[in-house]
């Protein structure tokens, strides 16, 4: 039986922050429903051992049903979580998941590469559509995942998990209300040593690389800090394995970051090296959060005895994110990360790997 990354690879071939200024995208229905049903496309190791978990704590959704194509995957989950045949489908059938109420949205936790053309054909189905970070491989893809969303008048959120974390809000706040005064720089790394040597995530055709994974949270550090978008950087990418991280696929990238306020920013992401930690310096004071995006366990301090250690209620902070997610859905109300989120930060990617490459300092 072929895994499942030998039949994504094959499909594949074939086929300023929102907490301080929310966009205004709404749900174009409100579902008659105490829970959405939510069905999971990928059944890899987020999906596996932090969704379906966490989707078992939620209180707004549940889990309604997966798509998969390792039929030995579809029946442990079947029999694990309780899930009717006519909710499981491959991805062959997925289309024909427009003709199930019982699924509202469709979570697709896919390759990046694999991104857009699932949550247009989520969308297509008719179902609200939440998407794994990062959002797409370019800006393109995701215009076009946005554009196909609000044509067919369904949500499309991004899983950025941090803007649902308490101590992540708490220090926005801190940050915005002035507490340190006009920033001037930040400083932001996140990163582990990933000892895998053959991983989507090592494939440049799948959309790997570290920029695009661990990399959006030191962009999303540095662009909710400041609360501005960049205006120009400069980056440098590495690796110290090359047989692994081949064809100029980034095991570490070091980025620099300008900001219209004239506040810098310094970003460092890797798969070679643990590092995670958010340093910013103010006028009037200073800010840390050391771990800074980590699943559990995030916390900091700052000028004027600003502490935050806000410990989760739910073993799993995807809980946080996906209740609040679905209670937008049903309510009306604006999602907390709307799909322009994540475009505003593959817009930023592409760049980063333009100057990279070219070894020239890129505007935006």
């Amino acid at each position: 039986m072929a895994s499942r990354r030998t039949v994504l690879q094959t499909l594949s071939v074939a086929s300023a922050s929102t907490l301080v200024s929310p966009h205004t995208l709404l749900a174009a229905t409100a579902p008659k429903k105490d829970k959405l049903g939510v069905a999971l496309v990928g059944l890899g190791y987020y999906s596996t051992d932090l969704l379906a978990p966490a989707l078992q704590q939620t209180k707004n959704c549940y889990l309604a049903g997966i798509v998969t194509g390792t039929p030995e995957k579809a029946e442990k989950w079947k029999k694990q979580y309780n899930i009717p045949d006519k909710n499981i489908y491959n991805y062959q059938t997925f289309d024909q998941i427009a003709n199930n109420p019982d699924i509202d949205v469709v979570y697709v936790v896919l390759p990046p590469s694999m991104h857009e053309e699932y949550v247009v054909r989520a969308a297509k189905a008719g179902k609200h559509v939440w998407v794994e970070k990062p959002m797409a491989v370019t800006a393109r893809e995701c215009q076009n995942m946005i554009d196909t969303c609000r044509k067919n008048k369904r949500v499309l959120t991004v899983g950025y998990r941090l803007h649902h974390e308490p101590n992540t809000q708490a220090y926005v706040k801190f940050l915005r209300d002035g507490n340190i005064g006009k920033i001037q720089l930040v400083n932001c790394a996140a990163g582990y040593f990933d000892a895998r040597t053959d991983h989507w995530k090592q494939k440049k055709e799948m959309g790997g690389g570290v920029m695009y994974d661990m990399g959006v949270y030191v962009l999303q550090g540095a662009r909710l800090a400041t609360g501005e978008e960049p205006i120009a950087l400069t980056a440098q990418q590495y690796t110290t394995r090359p047989e692994i991280y081949k064809n100029g696929l980034d095991e570490t990238s070091m980025v620099q970051l300008e900001f219209p306020s004239g506040a810098r920013a310094s970003v460092q992401s890797s798969y070679g090296m643990n590092m995670n930690f958010l340093q910013v310096t103010g006028q009037k004071g200073f800010l840390r959060m050391e771990p800074y995006s980590a699943y559990d366990g995030v916390k900091g301090e700052g000028s004027n005895g600003f502490k935050t250690n806000v410990a989760f209620k739910t073993p799993y902070e995807q809980t946080m994110q996906m209740d609040n997610d679905a209670k937008a859905i049903m309510t009306n109300s604006p999602v907390l990360v709307p799909g322009e989120e994540g475009l505003a930060d593959i817009r930023i990617v592409e760049a980063i790997y333009k100057a990279a490459k070219e070894g020239k300092r890129v505007t935006l």
